[in-house]
């Protein structure tokens, strides 16, 4: 028969069954009239020959199956008859469906959530054409102690110029522009970038041209490209845009193209794009200002670009000037290398091991609930037992018993997976709602076709796995000879405690693992909340930057008079009791120079270990809440007289004088040309990089300066007002630091507001991930390794109902028959714990990156881990045990 045929026979078998049954029914029938007629032929009564057919045939129904089976069509069939069989069993014991359902769930929708992240942020490629050859130009300096830094414009022409194994490349930098004339003054967020920057992206403008080599000369009239966004909000969308000139930082700027709706760069709010402007002839050799990437050629790998930016980097050093102040070997002692990593890595950092370790944790939660689920069928298969006995007796084959057994785990966990599936979708808007959860590529986390992919497989599988352990308990040769047996065998009886209770085990030894990764996260949390951060009272700390554009005031004095006069402005609001300013806030990072100290060697034009610059307005660390340990701030008169002074971070003190006090006296500067600064401050550490990243060696300067690093005038004209008040966070505070603000020049906003308390939880967002997640997988492991105790417990009671009538008959006290069961509960968590124990001195190891001040093996971690998992065990046995203690032996035996 054709393939055609076979289809089309069977697609009208399915569609008319009952017709399609009674054919079956008559064939048969058929069948059997014949052989009846053959042994009348041969000289049988009726009566005898029809009983000789039947014998021949065998079971009428056994006939009927076989037939049935023929064809694939008659499959379907008996699958769809077995699925509604299985159904109608689960919806006969609802307690025990609905407890498996949602066990599964918390199992199934914890991985559905991790994964939806992981996926989000680790799987999928980023948003760029062949996105895997896009990377990262990141250089390391292990003459300077620096480990990553970014790219230098000297670096970034030689490699344009030189460069073997880049299609292309472009270099960036974020910034920000103050836009008038057109409404209200606002601060627009934006990156300056480099001719080949959207050639690199493979972006293409949807109006309009993007940037040339021309645009990069500061001869060339000033150019930008707005972003959709900012074009449909700020412009209508207006077509008309192009050409048209708009006003940032009191520059007009033509607007030569419009990005496409689907740009998008990293995680970086982009409204504008300018070029990044400079003269080759005036471009120094060291001077690390911008971030790069490139797009790799096609068949170069990663470590063939490295090897061909080491060689380039000699290049650059014969290009051009090293800057004033330094040695002509300076480039060379500092042994600048590369460091290229692809973008996504970049992006990413080292978020994916502590990913990868969250997701095994709630891979730990599922399999408790498997092994749960399959002790529950386990329960429901030994109470199946006299069913089961006769089916087979009567000549089912194992097979079919086993096919049974697999559809029921398989609904279950369909079940498990649909109520997982909407756990995950409601667990992952409530993370990602929550304003301390910052996480890479948030906007590409979603509950999309591949995580229901996911969700499908791992119910699947974990259905499977948990459906198995019945099915080989009962229907394999020795099970079903158990069956046949009457299923009474002590030896039998053993045999299947000891299964349920090693799966028990299974269970407290994967809880055990959980409590202590767990335990390590909150030990790990607590010592980060103990670490001072260099400031306090965040939460009272509220933050706006403003910006003064040159085209607005260009005298450097003018510009600390207007600075210190908006601080002025901001004191007097309402509820505000101090008022400071600083470049770039705590934990948000900075600049690194050298620090050359008078009294110290290496004058000789090398360069010296980097240090973090901060520039601070006088009053700012009493705002702050820093602590001066020794010394004294800066005061308004010296930044206008341009006093050569300078405060040090106590680190740095340390690191050059052994004391912060002697500090005090001592001269510094940043380059060989420069003033030397006198030391009249040292503040306590303010930790810059993270609060489980060590305070960097920082020096603070004052915002105007003379004969500083290498410039006749320097000032600094983007500023982060830092307000201690009670009102922080409050729009109404925010509105009034504007009209504060505006009172001093109308075209300044205040712009990126926020708290300092938000910074300060934004550093603590991954260990504060890690440690909800393992919490709460922590806790629904324990949950269910005591809920699973309960199980065997109980069952094991109801069991011995009868044994412990007649002991209680025979004057057993009741307190010593619930302690036996309460041992028997102990001794399978004992036996969990032993192997749990192992398990977590391993696998806690591959926590190591994700702990601070805490061992992987701490031993007041297990301790406690301990202690919480033997009281659950006790909570777990003994309910079951304290019923058992209550039986009456009357109503005992009379049930037996």
């Amino acid at each position: 028969m054709s393939l055609w045929r076979q289809l089309t026979r069977g697609l009208r078998a399915l569609g008319r069954r009952r017709a399609v049954e009674q054919e079956i029914e008559a064939e048969v029938e058929h069948f059997l009239d014949e052989a009846t007629q053959e042994h009348v032929r041969r000289g049988l009564s009726l009566e005898d020959a029809r009983r000789a057919a039947s014998v021949e045939m065998g079971s009428r129904t056994a006939v009927v199956e076989e037939v049935r089976e023929y064809g694939w069509e008659n499959r379907i069939e008996m699958l769809a008859g077995d699925v509604r069989y299985a159904l109608r069993r689960l919806r006969g014991n609802p307690g025990f469906t609905v407890v498996s359902v949602l066990m599964l769930a918390l199992g199934i929708g914890a991985s559905a959530t991790i994964f939806s992240v992981i996926d989000g942020v680790l799987l999928k490629p980023l948003p760029y054409p062949e996105a895997e050859r896009l990377v990262a130009l990141r250089h390391t300096a292990p003459g300077l102690n620096i480990p990553d830094m970014n790219l230098a414009v000297s670096l970034f022409l030689t490699y344009r110029e030189e460069n073997r194994a880049f299609q292309d490349l472009g270099m960036y930098a974020a910034t920000s522009w103050t836009v008038t004339g057109l409404g209200t003054p606002e601060e627009v967020p934006g990156l300056v970038v480099t001719q080949g920057f959207l050639s690199t992206l493979e972006a293409r403008p949807a109006m309009g041209r993007g940037f040339t080599r021309e645009d990069e000369d500061p001869a060339h009239e000033q150019t930008v490209m707005l972003s959709d966004g900012y074009w449909q909000s700020r412009f209508g969308g207006d077509r008309a845009v192009l050409g048209r000139r708009i006003v940032l930082d009191g520059k007009a700027h033509e607007v030569i193209g419009v990005l496409a709706p689907s740009f998008q760069f990293l995680d970086r709010k982009v409204s504008m794009l300018a070029p990044l402007r400079f003269r080759r002839s005036e471009v120094q050799l060291i001077s690390f200002c911008c971030q790069g990437i490139a797009r790799m050629k096609p068949g170069i790998t990663v470590e063939q670009a490295n090897a061909d930016v080491s060689r380039m980097l000699p290049m650059a050093a014969r290009k051009f000037v090293v800057n004033p102040g330094f040695s002509s070997n300076a480039f060379a002692e500092a042994r600048f290398a590369p460091r290229l990593r692809s973008l996504k890595e970049y992006l990413v950092g080292d978020l994916g091991s502590t990913l990868w370790v969250l997701m095994g944790t709630v891979g730990l939660v599922l399999v408790i609930a498997c092994a749960n689920v399959a002790n529950l069928m386990l329960v429901r298969a030994e109470g199946r037992r006299p069913e089961l006995a006769v089916r087979v007796a009567l000549g089912a084959p194992r097979a079919r018993i086993a096919r049974e057994l697999l559809l029921e785990s398989v609904l279950l966990g369909v079940g498990g997976g649909v109520a997982g599936w909407g756990f995950a979708a409601a667990a992952l808007r409530a993370l990602l709602a929550l304003e301390w959860v910052h996480v890479p590529r948030v906007q590409e986390i979603g509950m999309d076709p591949r995580v229901l992919l996911f969700t499908v497989c791992v119910s699947l599988v974990a259905s499977v796995v948990f459906g198995l352990i019945p099915v080989f308990k009962y229907v394999r040769p020795e099970g079903v000879h158990d069956l046949r047996a009457g299923s009474r065998s002590v030896t039998g009886n053993r045999e299947r405690q000891r299964t349920r209770s090693a799966l028990v085990a299974v269970q407290v030894a994967l809880a055990l693992v959980l409590l202590v990764g767990s335990g390590l996260m909150i030990r790990t949390f607590q010592a980060l909340l103990h670490v001072d951060p260099g400031f306090s009272g965040a939460e009272h700390l509220e933050t706006v930057r403003v910006s003064i554009p040159g085209s607005l005031v260009e005298s450097p004095e003018r510009v600390a008079r207007m600075e210190e006069e908006i601080l002025r402005r901001m004191s007097e609001v309402g509820g505000v009791e101090r008022v400071g300013a600083i470049d770039s806030l705590p934990l948000e990072g900075g600049s690194n120079d050298p620090v050359y100290a008078q009294d110290r060697p290496s004058q000789d034009g090398r360069i010296p270990v980097v240090r973090r610059f901060k520039y601070v307005s006088p009053g700012y660390f009493a705002a702050a809440g820093s602590r001066m340990i020794a010394g004294r701030d800066l005061t308004w008169a010296e930044v206008y007289q341009r006093a050569p002074v300078a405060l040090v971070s106590e680190n740095l003190a340390r690191a050059f004088w052994s004391e912060p006090r002697a500090a005090l006296g001592k001269r510094i500067r940043p380059t060989l040309k420069d003033d030397w600064r006198e030391v009249i401050g040292v503040v306590a550490d303010v930790h810059d990089d993270g609060i489980e990243q060590p305070a960097p060696t920082t020096a603070y300067w004052p915002l105007l300066s003379r004969n500083f690093e290498s410039q006749a005038e320097f000032e600094v004209r983007s500023l982060t007002y830092v307000i201690r008040t009670t009102r922080a966070g409050t729009q109404a505070l925010r509105e009034e630091i504007q009209q504060a603000v505006s009172k001093v020049n109308a075209s300044l906003p205040a712009a990126d507001g926020k708290t300092l308390g938000s910074v300060y939880e934004q550093s603590l967002a991954r260990s504060s991930l890690a440690l909800l997640l393992l919490v709460i997988a922590g806790s629904m492991a324990l949950l269910l390794g005591a809920v699973g105790l309960y199980a065997v417990i109980s069952y094991s009671v109801s069991q011995r109902t009868k044994e412990i009538g007649i002991r209680l008959a025979l004057g057993a006290v009741p307190r010593v028959v619930a302690g036996q069961f309460v041992r028997h509960g102990l001794r399978m968590a004992a036996f969990g714990a032993l192997g749990g124990l192992a398990a977590a001195l391993g696998l806690s190891r591959l926590m190591r990156s994700m702990l601070y001040a805490v061992s992987p093996a701490d031993p007041v971690t297990y301790g406690v881990a301990l202690v919480v998992l033997t009281l659950a065990a006790v909570a777990g046995s003994y309910l079951p045990a304290r019923r058992a203690a209550r039986v009456d032996p009357v109503k005992a035996l009379r049930a037996e």
